[in-house]
């Protein structure tokens, strides 16, 4: 379940038939874990400053999702459930080394209404296994680390910062262990949902903690898609930017949405919660753009265009008018297929042309240019110019817009590209 509209859905659907929804977030009835939460909320480390969790591994590599959604769900439903305030912000990078478009390595900075920070860094291109969760306190400071033997799973370390001639000093003392019940995390999360069943209780990992962790996944995801933005998750926005933009009064902004400064977003046109539009950004009438898209800087989406969930614009692309993105490749309305939802990324520069179609799954270059009508099965290089259906290379293009003669110059700048007229027949199978 990726949607935050369908798990709410699955809740009240729970709610009205007076079912137990669980979610299966396996570290929350680990021992560790559970002896770690009770001295947090007993106050033995004193105010929790920082909490840093790691997870990484050789292998366990996917392609149906990348390294975010795959590792890092049980380290954010722990920093949640130790939190003691509310989740403002959060911001995700991440790097692709084996697949295009598939993390493979990400970090995600999470910061709290009480000052607390957290950060999260999940690989399965580690040289070793790691699963530590390392939480700083005031007064001491724990490290479960699910990686060593079951008598050292849990360490606590009485740390303390001394001032001295308005200096902070370490004061380091050795860690101690903490006796924990040698229980298996899995059965005790399969009794306590059996209790739950049978005593009407709601579960320690409900269907409201998941709809949480889904929140924060997806924010991760859209920082991630806008390299590294600031998600706000609060309620609190950056709105000094949003409010140097202009909304058309017919148009529709969903809280959530970021709008940078001196966008313009005219009539009937619709930006959903999520979506992240950069500054100076001009939006058409009657377009949409869908949740947690990315639109860069200087971007010009024109009338009746959708921009939808999955697609992400760098900046200064151009979208003609009634272009047409897709993000699922073989749809049928009575089937329900967004996870198999394919992403399409699109070059700094690129050029969209009227009425083209780009199918999802398939990959826009930096300055390319889509002529009007075109409709695109493939990969499209940097600086290439396609056209028809399907979308074949035509030629090249300079930065400027112009096409390049045959020596690859620009007749208009007079900028020259090297090797740009030997590639034409590798791709896309040049037309003559």
């Amino acid at each position: 379940m990726l949607d935050e509209d369908k798990a709410k859905e699955l809740i009240e659907l729970a709610d009205s038939r007076h079912r137990i929804l669980m979610v299966g977030h396996l570290l929350q009835y680990h021992p560790a874990f559970l002896e770690l939460k009770r001295l947090v909320s007993e106050g033995e480390l004193g105010k929790i400053n920082y909490i840093c969790s790691h997870r990484l591994n050789l292998g366990k590599i996917r392609r149906e999702e990348n390294i975010l959604w795959s590792f890092a769900p049980h380290d954010i439903s722990m920093i949640l459930a130790l939190a003691d305030s509310e989740l403002e912000s959060v911001m995700t990078a991440g790097a692709n080394y084996l697949h295009q478009r598939i993390s493979d390595v990400t970090t995600t900075h999470m910061e709290f209404a009480s000052g607390m920070k957290a950060h999260i860094f999940v690989s399965w291109l580690h040289p070793f296994k790691e699963q530590k969760l390392v939480v700083v306190g005031e007064k001491k400071m724990a490290v479960f680390d699910d990686t060593l033997p079951w008598a050292e799973k849990l360490l606590l370390y009485p740390h303390e910062i001394n001032w001295e001639n308005n200096v902070p000093v370490p004061a380091k003392a050795n860690g101690y262990r903490l006796e924990l019940p040698d229980a298996e995390p899995l059965k005790l999360e399969c009794l306590h949902f059996i209790e739950c069943a049978s005593e009407g209780k709601a579960p320690r990992t409900d269907g409201r903690e998941g709809l949480e962790v889904l929140r924060v996944l997806n924010a991760s995801q859209q920082s991630l898609n806008a390299e590294g933005k600031k998600i706000f998750l609060s309620g609190k926005a950056d709105t000094s930017a949003q409010e140097s933009a202009f909304v058309h009064e017919t148009a529709v902004v969903d809280a959530g949405a970021s709008v940078g400064h001196g966008s313009h977003i005219w009539h009937f046109s619709h930006v959903m919660s999520g979506a992240t539009i950069g500054r100076n950004v001009n939006i058409g009438q009657n377009v949409f753009v869908g949740k947690d898209v990315s639109v860069g800087d200087g971007c010009k989406i024109q009338n009746n265009v959708s921009v939808y969930p999955g697609v992400t614009l760098e900046e200064n692309v151009f979208c003609g008018p009634s272009m047409v993105f897709t993000n699922v490749f073989n749809p049928r309305a009575n089937i329900r297929r967004m996870e198999e939802m394919r992403r399409t990324h699109v070059g700094k520069g690129a050029t969209l042309g009227a009425n083209c179609t780009i199918v999802c799954g398939n990959n826009i270059g930096r300055h390319a240019f889509v002529g009007a009508g075109a409709v695109v099965t493939a990969d499209v290089p940097d600086h290439a110019l396609v056209m028809g259906n399907p979308a074949r290379v035509r030629g090249w293009m300079c930065e400027c817009g112009n096409k390049l003669d045959e020596a690859g110059r620009c007749p208009a700048c007079g900028k020259e590209y090297s090797n740009r007229a030997a590639m034409a027949d590798d791709v896309l199978g040049r037309d003559a």
